[in-house]
């Protein structure tokens, strides 16, 4: 009888174990990567001192899942994650791109040297939707500032990416559109350095 038991719980393990080895391994994604190096990090001074505070995004797709759309309906996928959640994602890649368009240092949290211009932008991700096989959009309210100066310049940057079937391909999208809003920004900024104000990009409203 002890044998025969003991066989028992040798099966339901390796049961176990066999349903475990089963499941699909979780799938990570970034919009960071392929950002490329900033600029700055090649031993050049910075062009400019810019700073990106944290970036707030739709409460429904503030989550480590991505959340998809498909035919007006949002499903979280369980296995398919950012590295990190979404407001972290972009601001992270957003700071990447606008430091290598402008050859500048993203100085947030960080002291700057005396008597240096600093240009802090903000940004509202207001929605951030996903359409496999569709597309990637990032539509964005933000704003550019130099610090200790009451002008401020607000716009609004709306880039939707038309994308391929496949999560790879999804999150490329994403990275494009995010491109795009930084693309914006930097044109901002050298407008706010060259002449101490600027209007809205033709790209942005």
């Amino acid at each position: 009888m002890t044998y025969r038991l003991y066989g028992l719980a040798i099966a339901a393990v390796a049961a176990a174990l066999a349903g475990c080895s089963s499941t699909p391994p979780d799938r990570f994604y970034s919009l960071a990567t392929g950002m490329g190096t900033p600029a700055a990090k090649s031993g050049a001074a910075p062009a400019y001192f810019i700073e990106i505070p944290a970036v707030t995004v739709p409460q429904q797709v503030a989550r480590k899942q991505l959340v998809v759309t498909t035919d007006g309906r949002m499903d979280m996928l369980e296995q398919d994650l950012w590295t990190s959640p979404p407001a972290a994602e972009i601001g992270q890649a957003l700071s990447q791109v606008v430091t290598n368009d402008l050859g500048a240092v993203d100085v947030f949290r960080t002291p700057t040297p005396e008597g240096a211009t600093v240009y802090r932008i903000s940004t509202n991700v207001q929605r951030f939707e996903s359409a496999p096989g569709k597309y990637a959009l990032l539509d964005a309210v933000w704003s550019v500032r130099q610090v200790g100066s009451p002008k401020v310049l607000t716009c609004r940057t709306v880039a939707s990416e038309t994308v391929s079937d496949g999560n790879e391909a999804l999150v490329a999208g994403h990275r494009r559109a995010v491109a795009r809003l930084g693309a914006d920004i930097a044109t901002a900024v050298r407008g706010l350095a060259a002449n101490g104000s600027a209007a809205c990009p033709a790209s942005a409203s």
